[in-house]
């Protein structure tokens, strides 16, 4: 069972590896976006991380509300909206339970991911962050059906999630400022579906330094 500090594990996690990887992450969203996408990032979650620590909330959806809130106010650009809507709709998909299962949380990300798509407009294939969530959801699922542990689980969700943002390289933006550049953007990494593995990447770590 995965309890509140959990998600604060993960929350640390995921911004250092955000702070850590910023500078690409603006490399990447250079050629076909605003050049701004880990900047943007890193400036969400350290604000979240701040928010978090001064007032811890007690639980798992609480503390991921809370940070999908804080990335919505201060991350500008579509990941604001899109990030924070993918934390709060998972946050708020646990209740208010103290304790949630792998299987909960697997049906929460699936239920937030629905509802990034439809924020978005996307689907899978339109090089945008779902083309690393989707598949990342989908291989959790699988694992943990065939009864894998959660950390084992997790690990398969990070690894679809970096296959799927590898696989955005070769397509054609369809959605987002990517979209305008038509076949131009083509041949390049989608920065969004690189921050969802990242963010996943750590979500895994979280759970294998925890062995849960």
């Amino acid at each position: 069972m995965l309890d509140a500090t959990f998600f604060r594990r993960w929350l640390s996690a995921a911004t250092a590896v955000i702070e850590r990887e910023a500078d690409r992450l603006t490399e990447l969203d250079s050629p076909i976006g605003d050049a701004d996408h880990g900047s943007n990032l890193r400036r969400g979650f350290i604000a979240a991380r701040t928010a978090v620590e001064k007032e811890p909330p007690g639980t798992p959806g609480g503390v991921l509300v809370m940070v999908g809130r804080q990335l919505i106010s201060t991350v500008g650009g579509a990941s604001g909206p899109l990030y924070g809507t993918l934390l709060r709709r998972t946050g708020k998909a646990l209740g208010e339970e103290a304790t949630v299962s792998p299987a909960q949380l697997a049906d929460a990300l699936r239920a937030a991911i629905d509802a990034v798509a439809q924020l978005g407009g996307a689907a899978p294939g339109d090089k945008t962050m779902l083309d690393a969530l989707t598949p990342a959801a989908d291989a959790l699922a699988s694992a943990l059906a065939s009864g894998a542990g959660t950390a084992a689980g997790l690990a398969a969700a990070a690894a679809a999630a970096d296959k799927g943002a590898l696989a955005t390289i070769p397509l054609q933006a369809r959605k987002g400022r990517a979209s305008y550049l038509g076949e131009r953007s083509i041949g390049h990494q989608d920065p969004g579906a690189t921050s969802s593995a990242l963010l996943l990447g750590a979500l895994a770590r979280t759970a294998a330094e925890g062995a849960v």
